[in-house]
C-alpha cells in the first residue's frame, strides 16, 4: 500500500497536532489541522506555528496543495484561512460543517458565514488526490456531526475520534455530539487494517502513565488496547462511560474565539 511521508507538529499550549502529509513521488504537500497561535488574555493571534510547518515544507522542497480540517476545532484557532492566503492551496473539511456554523452562529449572535467560505465540502466516501496519492474521506461523527478522517495509503488521520489507546476517546457533549454516534463512528476505524498508522488530533498525558507526548499508533493497537473501546467493549457500556465522564468535563479554554474563528475556515478579522 502507498506510504505517505508524514511530519508531526506538536502545540503545547493545545495540545493539538498538525500534520504535514506529502507525497514521496511528486513532493505534493496537505497540511492537516494546522493551529493559529492565540493568547486568551490579549485576544491576540500570530502565524508562528503555521508559518514553521510553511518553512519546513520550502525547506524539504514540497508543495502544500491541501489544506484539511477535520472538524470546527472548540479548543484552538485554525491556521488555514492564513495558510490559504501564503499558498493558495484549498481547505476542505466536512460537508456537514453548515451544520456546525448554524449552532455557533446562532449562540454567539453572528452572522451565518456560509459554506462558500471553506473550499471544499466533503461528504462520506469521497476521495481525491495528492499528487500520486488518493485521499479517502470518512465521516466519523460524535465529537461533532461534521468530523472526518482521512486515509491516505497506509495511514489515518482521525481528528479527536480517537485519543492514543492509553488515553481513549474524545468527548462527546458539544452540541450536535452524541456518544453512540461516535461509537459507531469507531467501529469504522476499528474495521481498517490492522497494520493502518492511526495519527491523532490531540495528545494528553494520561495520570501515572507516560511522560511524553505521542501521537502515532496503529489500528491494531486501537482496537486492543484502547481504554475505552478496546477489546471488544460494547457499545452501551462505552455510552455510559462517555456520558459520565463528559459530565466532569469543563468547556474549553478558547471555545468561543475558536468556533467564532473556525466557522469562517480560521478567519479572525
Amino acid at each position: 500500500m502507498p506510504t505517505p511521508t508524514v511530519q508531526a507538529f506538536f502545540d503545547p499550549a493545545t495540545n493539538t497536532v498538525t500534520y504535514l502529509v506529502s507525497d514521496p513521488a511528486t513532493g505534493h504537500a496537505a497540511i492537516i489541522d494546522p493551529v493559529l497561535d492565540h493568547d486568551a488574555e490579549s485576544g491576540r493571534s500570530t502565524t508562528a506555528s503555521a508559518d514553521a510547518v510553511l518553512a519546513e515544507a520550502e525547506g524539504r522542497g514540497l508543495k502544500p496543495v491541501w489544506l484539511l480540517e477535520t472538524h470546527a476545532h472548540a479548543d484552538h484557532l485554525s491556521a488555514g484561512d492564513h495558510l490559504r492566503k501564503r499558498t493558495g492551496a484549498p481547505i476542505g473539511v466536512g460537508a456537514r460543517i453548515t451544520e456546525v456554523q448554524e449552532t455557533f452562529a446562532d449562540r454567539f449572535g453572528v452572522e451565518h458565514p456560509g459554506s462558500e467560505v471553506f473550499d471544499r465540502l466533503f461528504a462520506d466516501g469521497d476521495r481525491f488526490t495528492l499528487g500520486e496519492l488518493e485521499v479517502e474521506v470518512i465521516h466519523t461523527p460524535g465529537h461533532t456531526p461534521a468530523c472526518i478522517s482521512y486515509r491516505i495509503g497506509d495511514a489515518v488521520f482521525v481528528g479527536d475520534t480517537l485519543f492514543m489507546p492509553d488515553f481513549g476517546t474524545a468527548r462527546a457533549d458539544f452540541p450536535g455530539g452524541d456518544a453512540t454516534t461516535l461509537y459507531g463512528s469507531i467501529q469504522r476505524i476499528l474495521a481498517l487494517p490492522d497494520e493502518t498508522r492511526v495519527f491523532v488530533g490531540h495528545d494528553y498525558l494520561p495520570k501515572d502513565g507516560r511522560t511524553h507526548f505521542a501521537w502515532e499508533t496503529t489500528v491494531g493497537a486501537e482496537r486492543d488496547g484502547n481504554i475505552h473501546v478496546g477489546g471488544g467493549k460494547g457499545e452501551a457500556d462505552f455510552v455510559a462511560m462517555r456520558s459520565a465522564r463528559d459530565a466532569t468535563l469543563p468547556p474549553p479554554k478558547l471555545l468561543e474565539p475558536a468556533l467564532r474563528a473556525n466557522i469562517r475556515a480560521g478567519a479572525t478579522g
